[in-house]
């Protein structure tokens, strides 16, 4: 009978080490989800991937999403976090400056021509992300997951010859020049251009009728959109590296398990470092394929690319200092703000706000 026991217990000890342990809970969801741009890798290779096989391959199929990107769905980009707030998406990617109109503060993270160099840029978005989750509870009602650059945001001119080797930041003046953003807005007034709001899908034709005579956008964005064809020069001042951000609606994110946010999060802030790797090899890749090469992913566009002269970067950060953070500063408002920029952003570039 004692060894019946014994061998009993055993067995049942077995069997406990056995039993896998308990299986996460993350409920079973399907999230209404916004992305980028459908024709960018942002989306293609990684925005889209994370929604339809990241998340659901990590949950067992538990967590799901119906994903489409603003161009599948009609949307221009600036509508999207007040459509989030409002519960008609669980989740959204946007440009952290779509939101500009009604954040300041969350402006402050992109503001036109504060840093040439991208690993300063991950810093300062590193140092103001609390200031980013806030904002977007109080704003938006919604749960900051990450946040991501795309490449640098530089010049693209249709300046007549490709013969054409230089181009100064004077003779832009008096040009209209395609922006999204109020930040890139006050830079092109600074320089003594029109600025000129335009949907970055109607960027080409608008170019192509003369709307606007140069755009701002990314390196690799200018490459897949094909503006080589109607542009002539990339001018090679970074004037910002787009940060977006993934947020879900706080009413979503509080319904879901402990188990579901936790993985989410997780899985949210790998897809933020591969963002980020894939966003600086981008920028590189995209200033080959503008240009004369070489480019892997098609034929070069054979702009003229044109470094900025030391004189053209003194110049612009002259015009950073007392039109784009002054002017942002304005916007924002109170000591609260401009003393939290100082604080974070300032103190990585050197430039600070002052009301």
């Amino acid at each position: 009978m004692k060894r019946t026991l014994v061998a009993l217990t055993a067995a049942l000890g077995l069997a406990v080490l056995a039993t896998p342990a308990t299986a996460a809970d993350y409920g079973k969801r399907e999230f209404k989800v916004v992305g980028t741009w459908g024709n960018l890798d942002h989306w293609k290779e990684r925005e889209s991937v994370f929604w339809e096989k990241t998340v659901p391959e990590a949950t067992g199929g538990a967590l799901t999403a119906n994903a489409k990107p603003y161009t599948e769905l009609g949307l221009s980009g600036y509508e999207v976090m007040r459509l989030l707030k409002l519960g008609v998406y669980d989740a959204a990617h946007s440009l952290a400056t779509y939101s500009s109109q009604d954040s300041p503060a969350i402006e402050g993270t992109d503001l036109a021509g504060l840093t040439q160099d991208i690993d300063v840029y991950r810093k300062m978005i590193d140092s103001y992300r609390g200031i980013m989750t806030r904002e977007l509870k109080a704003k938006f009602n919604s749960h900051l997951m990450m946040v991501y650059a795309w490449p640098s945001q530089q010049l693209y001119c249709n300046m007549g010859s490709k013969d054409k080797t230089t181009v100064t930041l004077a003779e832009l003046k008096g040009k209209k020049i395609r922006t999204y953003s109020t930040t890139l807005g006050d830079f092109i007034e600074g320089i003594g251009g029109s600025a000129v709001t335009i949907a970055f899908a109607e960027v080409v034709p608008a170019l192509q009728k003369g709307v606007a005579d140069c755009g701002l956008t990314g390196t690799l964005p200018a490459y897949n959109a094909k503006w080589s064809q109607v542009v002539t020069h990339n001018i090679r001042i970074r004037l910002g590296y787009a940060n977006s951000l993934l947020a879900m609606n706080n009413k979503t994110w509080n319904s879901l398990t402990p188990d579901a946010q936790a993985i989410l999060t997780k899985l949210s802030g790998e897809l933020e470092e591969k963002m980020w790797v894939a966003t600086k090899a981008n920028d590189q890749r995209g200033m080959d394929c503008n240009a004369q090469g070489p480019c892997d992913i098609g034929e070069p566009g054979g702009m003229v690319a044109v470094e900025p002269s030391d004189a053209d970067k003194a110049a612009l950060k002259d015009i950073v200092r007392e039109f784009v953070v002054k002017r942002w500063a304005k916007r924002c408002g109170t000591e609260q703000c401009v003393k939290e920029f100082n604080d974070t952003i300032g103190k990585i570039t050197g430039i600070n706000a002052s009301l």
